[in-house]
């Protein structure tokens, strides 16, 4: 069985590559958007902001199974770059979608929390109305979209407030800002799970299996749109918090800094976010047999790996 992993070079790509769980599911094929992975080793290009030029790899890897963690992932950036961001994290999942249709092969495909709006009082259900509030998030609610219409076997897993040891994210920002100042004003009023990238690709394994293991029929009553995130919930300054404590007593910081709370008003930036963004992973639980962990154990799982095993410095 060919397996391709595009984006391998992004912090989830990177965990998939170095947890390693997809080459004991079959022969796999790396990709990123220059041909070269994080470790040097050249690898195939796959240019999602010129989709279609996707169909070629596609052609002559000839893959079972598309597993896609490339993203256009600057909330930011993307109020001013919406056509970019559109073109990579929408159109181009469509033309995965349309080759795995015609070639009877399983997209895997991860979108966001952002394709809600935030107004719910409760966890966010996968058939909850979806009403992005900013580009990224109405360009990943194009790429659900776009792969739903392709008629591809697919799973489309929704997660949220990402990080891991390495990779560009908030715990390893936090924990390069820990060490160069003394106070930190992070926002208070935005709630949600961080989930770490080892939970969404150990949660893809178990629904990979579950697929493999499946008859045809009932493969097609498992594929589809779930939430894959830790559980529970928190907010942006409890994150932080939680990161500098653990931090310290595991020796990853001689100190901590003070965590000041203040609203997203008082940080304002270009793009909205949504104030509640907890997503109800109940589906995903009990369609593949699983309990899903905690964010504190997330987090204590990560910061363990920070300070016992050799890592890049934080940044």
């Amino acid at each position: 069985m060919n397996i391709l992993l595009l984006g391998a070079n992004g912090q989830l790509g990177r965990s998939f590559v170095e947890q390693g769980p997809l080459a004991e599911l079959g022969s796999l094929t790396c990709a990123s958007r220059d041909g070269r992975r994080f470790d040097g080793a050249n690898i195939e290009v796959a240019n999602f902001a010129q989709p279609d030029s996707l169909r070629a790899l596609l052609d002559r890897i000839e893959p079972q199974i598309i597993i896609n963690t490339a993203a256009y992932t600057a909330v930011d950036r993307a109020e001013s770059e919406e056509a970019l961001a559109h073109c990579i994290n929408g159109e181009a999942v469509g033309h995965l979608g349309e080759w795995a249709r015609r070639h009877r092969a399983l997209v895997v495909h991860y979108s966001s929390d952002y394709v809600f709006d935030g107004n719910a009082a409760r966890p966010y259900t996968v058939r909850a109305p979806t009403n992005p509030l900013g580009a990224y998030g109405r360009s990943k609610l194009a790429g659900e979209l776009a792969l739903q219409a392709s008629g591809a076997q697919h799973f489309t897993f929704r997660t949220a407030w990402v990080y891991g040891a390495k990779g560009q994210n908030f715990l390893r920002t936090m924990l390069r800002l820990g060490t160069e100042r003394d106070l930190l004003k992070v926002v208070a009023d935005q709630r949600g799970t961080p989930t770490p990238t080892r939970v969404i690709v150990d949660g893809t394994i178990v629904a990979l299996q579950h697929w493999l293991a499946a008859a045809p029929e009932a493969r097609a009553q498992m594929e589809g749109t779930y939430h894959l995130v830790t559980r529970g919930e928190t907010t942006w300054h409890g994150f932080a918090s939680a990161i500098f404590e653990l931090a310290q007593t595991q020796g990853v910081l001689n100190r901590r800094p003070f965590v000041e709370a203040i609203t997203a008003a008082e940080y304002p930036s270009p793009a909205r976010r949504p104030a509640y963004s907890i997503l109800d992973t109940r589906c995903f639980e009990e369609r593949f047999a699983v309990t899903l962990p905690v964010w504190q154990d997330g987090l204590i799982a990560v910061m363990h790996e920070l300070a016992f095993k050799d890592s890049e410095t934080p940044c």
